[in-house]
C-alpha cells in the first residue's frame, strides 16, 4: 500500500515548499521562528525517509516506491521518480544531513537566517531529486537547479574570498553539466526516450561509448572530484559557511560517485572496460598525491578539503577496478565487494568529513582563524569537543570500529587478488591518511595553550553536543554493524555488476 503513496514527491517538494515559508521569516527577530519551522520540515522529512527505509525490499534489485507522469509530452520528457539500493541510502542520507545543517544554524548563523535554511531546505530537495529521477531531463533539472541555491550560499555567507570561490564553483561545475547534457541528448537521439533505465540496453559502438563516456566522466569527476579537477574544491570548502562545506562533502560529492553507478558503468560499460586503467591511475593519484599535499596544508580547513578528494579515490577506485577483478580472478563477488565498498565510502565519508567541517566551524566561530599554527592546546578548554573530534579523526584514519575503515577495507580487499601494485598504493592511504589527520589533531588540540584566547574557549553544549552525539552514532554503528547499510544494496550491486560485464556493442 505504501509503494502507491508519492513519498519521493513529497521528499523533493515539501522542503522545497517548506523553503517558501521560511524565507518569509526573514526580519531579524522572526529568526527563531524560521528555525522552527526549517526544523520541522527536516524531521518530518526524515521520518518519511525511515519510513520508506523499513519498508524497502532489501530482496530486489528493481525500482521501488515509483512514481510516473508526463511533464513534456510532445518530446517525450516525464515526471518519473524511483529508489533502489545505491539510491535508497543516498537519500537518507541527504535527509539526515540536512536536518544537522539546519540544528547547526541555532549556534553558527546569525545573520540572514531564513534566507540561509530557505537555501539549504532547496538545495535537498534538488539533490533528493538527483537520486531519485529516472528520467534523463528530470535528472538534468535537478542537477543544475541545486547550483543555485550552493552558489548563492558561498557568495552570501562565505568568507573573504567567498565571491571568488563561488563563481569558479559555478564555472567548473556548469562546464561539466554542458557535458552532460550533450552526452544525455545523444542517448535521447540513439534510443528515442529520456528513460535512463533503457539506456541499460542500448547498442552503441566502442568510438560513441568512449565519447559519451569522456562526457560523463568530465561531468562527474568534477563533481566528486577527481584530480585534476579538483582544484575548485578546496577554494569552495575554504570561503564557504559551514552549512555550506558539510553539504558540499557529505552530498555534493557524493553525486558523482552516484553518477558513475548509475550512469557510465550500465550504459558505457564497454568504455569503462577500455579505460579502467585511466581511472585507475587518477584514483591512485587522488588516494597518494592528493594526500601528501594535505599533509603540507597550513589552513585547517583545507586540509580537511583535501583530505575529502583523497577519500573520495576509493569510491572511483571500487567502481572501475570491476573489470580488472573480474579478469583476474573470475569472481563477481570479489567485484561485487569494491562497488559495495565504493557506496559504504560514500556514506561513511559524508559522516566524517561533514563532522569535521561542523567542527571547524565550532572553532572558527569562537577564534575567526583557519591556520593550524594558531590553535594549540584547545583540549584543556574544550574537552568534551576534542573527544568528538578524536572520534571523526579516528574514521577518518580509517580505524576498524568506525565507518571510515569499513568501505576503504572492502575496497581493499576487493582489489588484492587482482593487482598488488594496485592494493599497495591503495593502502597507503592508511599511512598517509594517519599522518595528516593525527599531525593535524596533536597540532590543534595538544601542546601548550597558546593565548589567552583559546584559554577563555567555551566547550560544547547543548544543540552542538546532539548534533555530534548523532553523528558519532552513525560512524559507530556502521563501523560495528556494516550489514545494515550493505543489506540494503546487494541485490541492487549484483543487479549492477550483471549489466556492466555485458557487452553493449551494437
Amino acid at each position: 500500500m505504501l509503494q502507491n503513496v508519492p513519498l519521493l514527491s513529497i521528499l523533493i517538494w515539501f522542503p522545497i515548499v517548506g523553503a517558501i515559508i521560511v524565507a518569509f521569516f526573514r526580519k531579524p527577530e522572526q529568526a527563531r521562528a524560521a528555525r522552527i519551522i526549517a526544523i520541522m520540515v527536516s524531521v518530518i522529512s526524515l521520518i518519511l525517509c525511515a519510513v520508506m527505509y523499513l519498508y524497502f525490499d532489501t530482496s530486489s534489485g528493481n525500482m521501488q516506491f515509483v512514481e510516473h507522469a508526463q511533464w513534456i509530452p510532445s518530446i517525450k520528457i516525464n515526471y518519473s521518480l524511483g529508489v533502489d539500493g545505491i539510491s535508497m541510502p543516498l537519500v537518507v542520507l541527504t535527509c539526515f544531513t540536512t536536518l544537522l545543517v539546519v540544528m547547526a544554524t541555532w549556534t553558527m548563523v546569525q545573520a540572514k537566517v531564513a534566507q540561509y535554511l530557505a537555501a539549504f531546505l532547496i538545495t535537498q530537495g534538488a539533490i533528493v531529486g538527483v537520486f531519485c529521477a529516472l528520467d534523463a531531463m528530470l535528472f538534468y533539472f535537478f542537477w543544475e537547479a541545486m547550483l543555485i541555491p550552493m552558489y548563492l550560499s558561498i557568495g552570501i555567507w562565505g568568507m573573504e574570498r567567498r565571491a571568488y570561490a563561488a563563481i569558479k564553483f559555478f564555472i567548473y561545475t556548469f562546464m561539466g553539466s554542458a557535458l552532460l547534457l550533450v552526452a544525455l541528448l545523444y542517448l535521447r537521439m540513439h534510443s528515442g526516450t529520456f528513460d535512463i533505465l533503457s539506456y541499460y540496453h542500448l547498442k552503441i559502438g566502442l568510438k560513441v561509448q568512449i565519447l559519451v563516456f569522456l562526457a560523463f566522466l568530465v561531468a562527474f569527476a568534477i563533481k566528486i572530484p577527481m584530480w585534476p579537477v579538483h582544484t575548485w574544491l578546496p577554494d569552495a570548502h575554504t570561503e564557504a559557511p559551514v552549512g555550506g562545506s558539510v553539504v558540499l562533502a557529505a552530498l555534493m560529492l557524493k553525486l558523482g560517485g552516484y553518477g558513475f553507478f548509475r550512469f557510465s558503468l550500465p550504459i558505457v560499460p564497454d568504455a569503462c572496460r577500455y579505460l579502467e586503467w585511466l581511472m585507475i591511475a587518477l584514483s591512485l593519484i587522488a588516494i597518494v598525491y592528493i594526500g601528501l599535499v594535505a599533509i603540507a596544508q597550513t589552513d585547517m580547513k583545507k586540509l580537511i578539503a583535501y583530505s575529502s578528494v583523497a577519500h573520495m579515490g576509493f569510491v572511483t577506485l571500487g567502481c572501475f577496478m570491476l573489470y580488472l577483478v573480474v579478469s583476474r580472478t573470475g569472481s563477481v563477488l570479489d567485484a561485487n565487494l569494491g562497488l559495495e565498498g565504493a557506496m559504504v565510502q560514500m556514506i561513511s565519508h559524508a559522516f566524517g568529513s561533514g563532522a569535521m567541517f561542523l567542527a571547524f566551524g565550532i572553532l572558527y566561530q569562537q577564534l575567526h582563524t583557519r591556520y593550524i599554527s594558531d590553535f594549540g592546546g584547545i583540549a584543556v578548554s574544550m574537552p568534551i569537543f576534542s573527544a568528538f573530534f578524536m572520534v571523526f579523526a579516528m574514521s577518518n584514519v580509517g580505524l576498524p570500529g568506525t565507518s571510515g575503515f569499513v568501505g576503504e577495507f572492502m575496497v581493499i580487499l576487493s582489489t588484492f587478488k587482482a593487482s598488488f601494485w594496485v592494493t599497495f598504493f591503495a593502502a597507503s592511504t592508511l599511512l598517509i591518511g594517519a599522518a595528516y589527520t593525527l599531525w593535524m589533531y596533536k597540532r590543534v588540540f595538544f601542546g601548550p595553550v597558546k593565548s589567552e584566547r583559546i584559554a577563555q574557549l567555551q566547550d560544547i553544549r547543548g544543540v552542538d553536543i546532539l548534533i555530534f552525539v548523532l553523528l558519532t552514532v552513525a560512524v559507530v554503528w556502521i563501523g560495528i554493524y556494516p550489514h545494515s547499510l550493505l543489506n540494503v544494496m546487494h541485490a541492487t550491486i549484483a543487479n549492477l555488476v550483471q549489466i556492466s560485464l555485458q557487452s553493449h556493442l551494437g
